[in-house]
């Protein structure tokens, strides 16, 4: 069965960019931080970003996330999604209106105006039929930014929550958690790898079940 899963890796003071995020400074100054456990070539860590992007069936994100990773200084053959542990899911951008062009035309990208539930379905259609051709179950992840997640929480379209909890204090950037509703708390399960990072997959969404998960207590080594 093809689940929406949010995947998004933050900081201890709860920022999934640096400040001043854009296309021509990425994730914001020392927002590369974030995700130094992607490109570790610990086993640990690549063992993590194996599991997490081998269930890919279709990707979404947001507009100023693609303008980012599409820009200049994006993605390219060594930095692109998942890293070089898997293969080229389809990806479905939600935007108010499609760019101009695209840089990585060797990836497959669908652009949906009529907002992130649209995208949402877009993509389940994108990792259903994927799941069908593969014989496998693919999942429809969501990748960010920061908002289309925290969107995607608060309208109860997410199944699942994994935050990448990287050892770095930003200051300033662009917030996972908005100020809102509460929300209960409850962890699934944690894994620590050599980069002093911790995992928390695998975690129930709040609005689908009825509670978020996200840890309470976290220790770092």
């Amino acid at each position: 069965m093809t689940r929406i899963l949010a995947d998004i890796s933050v900081s201890l003071d709860g920022f999934v960019t640096g400040p001043d995020p854009g296309p021509d400074n990425g994730l914001g100054t020392g927002g590369e931080a974030l995700h130094t456990w992607a490109f570790s070539d610990a086993p640990d860590d690549r063992r993590v970003l194996r599991e997490a992007t081998a269930r890919s069936g279709a990707v979404v994100l947001g507009r100023r996330l693609f303008d980012v990773v599409d820009g200049p200084n994006g993605w390219d053959d060594k930095s692109g999604y998942g890293a070089g542990e898997v293969g080229k899911p389809a990806f479905v951008v939600v935007t108010s209106s499609p760019p101009e062009s695209v840089r990585l035309t060797d990836l497959d990208w669908t652009f949906v105006t009529t907002g992130l539930p649209g995208a949402v379905t877009a993509a389940r259609e994108r990792a259903e039929a994927a799941s069908s051709d593969s014989g496998k179950d693919l999942d429809v992840v969501l990748m960010g930014g920061g908002a289309t997640i925290g969107s995607a929480l608060d309208a109860g379209l997410v199944d699942a929550l994994t935050l990448h909890l990287a050892p770095v204090v930003l200051g300033a950037g662009t917030p996972l958690f908005t100020i809102g509703a509460p929300r209960t708390l409850v962890q699934r399960s944690v894994t620590s790898t050599s980069t002093a990072t911790l995992r928390v997959p695998r975690i129930s969404s709040a609005h689908v079940r009825g509670q978020t998960a996200c840890p309470s207590v976290v220790t770092l080594k």
